[in-house]
């Protein structure tokens, strides 16, 4: 595939991402796929996810988790069998009901016209935060049967 044909794969798996037709999505994808994401104990999505059915895995997790606000791809760079996207989005955290914006830098190889390999870098520590549950302020206790941790 030429570098605009792997730009255009890349891309069309975003517009698919956004219209939630993950099925679509899965299309795009080599059947041995290796998801690479970012790894926190908060995160109930966070991992490395391989072959396809892993990765709709994810997915599942990330919309039970998560719903996505804003997904903005700004800027995608292309040489060989790379794509690297950088963008910016906001999400909706399910459990805590707390958004927040999240920059990031995906990292495709494309492989006999199917997305090979997804590797994704972001900021954690917004992403943390969001799922963590809240605790009092200093000096300010509990009222009595809160239980922090739900």
């Amino acid at each position: 595939m030429t570098i605009q044909e792997n730009k255009q794969l890349v891309m069309q798996g975003y517009q698919r991402f956004q219209a939630r037709d993950i099925d679509g999505l899965m299309e795009s994808l080599a059947d041995d796929i290796e998801w690479i994401g970012v790894e926190s104990e908060y995160l109930p999505f966070s991992g490395i996810y391989r072959g396809k059915q892993d990765v709709m895995r994810y997915f599942d997790m990330l919309a039970q988790a998560q719903e996505a606000v804003r997904f903005e791809p700004l800027e995608m760079v292309a040489e060989g069998d790379k794509v690297v996207v950088s963008g910016e989005s906001e999400w909706m955290v399910r459990a805590t009901a707390r958004s927040y914006s999240n920059p990031w830098v995906h990292i495709f190889t494309i492989r006999d016209g199917k997305i090979a390999r997804f590797q994704q870098f972001n900021d954690t520590a917004a992403a943390e935060h969001a799922y963590r549950p809240l605790q009092p302020s200093a000096g300010q206790q509990p009222e009595a049967g809160t239980n922090l941790l739900h």
